[in-house]
């Protein structure tokens, strides 16, 4: 694997993401943003914020495994949540258990989260943005 998650002695060493990846692979996979949108581009989840984290993460392992990859290969991840509050934390992490047990993979990743007031479509709750290294 090309990617080593490590929380460095001197920072806080919170359980759910880690505040670092080092990379050793050769090549960079940049994906964008990824939505609660199956295959045929049809929304899923409406209005389930855990629903709509499942399945952009489920979205991530599948384009990373198309070039080759996958979601243990992620080095870092940009979560964008509309209208964030702390109390969709415990439905953040269902989503993305969910994920993490149908992709077999640990989903703890360096992570930037961001409250935002709109995505690019209004039924859309979060948007999950990707950066992989692969050997």
């Amino acid at each position: 694997m090309a990617v080593e998650l490590i929380n460095p002695d001197g920072l806080p060493k919170p359980e759910v993401y880690r505040q670092m990846a080092v990379a050793t692979g050769s090549r960079m996979v940049f994906l964008a943003g990824q939505v609660a949108r199956d295959a045929d581009g049809n929304p899923v989840g409406a209005g389930d914020f855990a629903a709509q984290v499942e399945q952009a993460y489920l979205n991530v392992g599948t384009a990373l495994a198309a070039v080759g990859g996958s979601f243990d290969d992620v080095a870092k991840l940009t979560i964008y949540v509309v209208d964030w509050s702390a109390d969709k934390f415990p439905l953040l992490g269902e989503g993305v258990a969910r994920a993490a047990a149908k992709l077999g993979v640990d989903p703890v990743k360096p992570i930037t989260l961001l409250g935002v007031a709109a995505l690019g479509e209004p039924d859309l709750l979060v948007e999950v943005e990707a950066t992989a290294v692969l050997s």
